[in-house]
């Protein structure tokens, strides 16, 4: 390979990273736009690094894992971000989730009960210049209501129902994403829409993350 010649096995990757994507119903060009922007490698250390552009959710620390693209994907395509949209984001993980958002909208708000993810993920953010992001260390099961309200709110651990100070923190017209169910074998992705009568709920598909939980951790 010449000098100033692009990496084919880069390239390739990419590709197919963006066809596995397409092929499970990620068909939004700017969602697309977004996660070919931001590299997922930069988000998954150790011994999974080398598995961070395959479909699948990988181990992260302190018990979590790091969602597979194509959940990302068709959770923020749900999710119909606009770039004017102010978003909370439940969960905060690696940071991949909040930082495909920044791409999209106008500032993400992100928290995590964790606080060694919180800073792994800023430290994340900063180094790809993503300045739209704040990260917090907080109990994102009560949202964040001094930043309310939200045109956009996506869970990224699932309730046993839609949290009510989630969806009170939701304007009218907003939209939510999470999943709900009482186990972690048995969940649906639902997407809630605020209207001027109430909120609509519309079941996506089934998904598995790992459970939402009150309060903050220990590490």
């Amino acid at each position: 390979m010449g000098e100033g010649e692009p990496d084919t096995s880069d390239a390739e990757r990419k590709m197919r990273f963006l066809y596995a994507l397409r092929s499970r119903g990620v068909t939004d060009g700017r969602v697309l736009t977004a996660m070919e922007r931001i590299d997922r490698g930069q988000f998954v250390r150790g011994h999974f690094a080398d598995r961070a552009y395959e479909d699948m959710p990988l181990p992260i620390a302190c018990g979590q894992t790091i969602s597979q693209p194509s959940v990302v994907g068709l959770m923020t395509q749900a999710l119909n971000v606009q770039p004017r949209d102010t978003v909370l984001e439940v969960g905060t993980g690696s940071g991949y989730q909040a930082a495909i958002l920044s791409q999209l909208c106008r500032r993400v708000y992100t928290v995590d009960r964790h606080r060694k993810l919180v800073a792994e993920a800023q430290h994340v953010f900063r180094n790809l210049g993503l300045v739209n992001i704040t990260a917090f260390s907080a109990d994102g099961s009560f949202g964040l209501p001094e930043q309310a309200p939200f045109d956009r709110i996506i869970v990224t651990a699932a309730a046993e129902d839609p949290p009510g100070p989630l969806l009170a923190q939701l304007k009218l017209g907003g939209i939510m994403v999470v999943p709900v169910g009482q186990s972690d074998t048995v969940q649906s992705l639902i997407k809630v829409t605020r209207t001027e009568r109430g909120f609509e709920y519309e079941e996506l598909r089934p998904v598995r993350f790992v459970p939402l939980i009150e309060g903050l951790a220990s590490d």
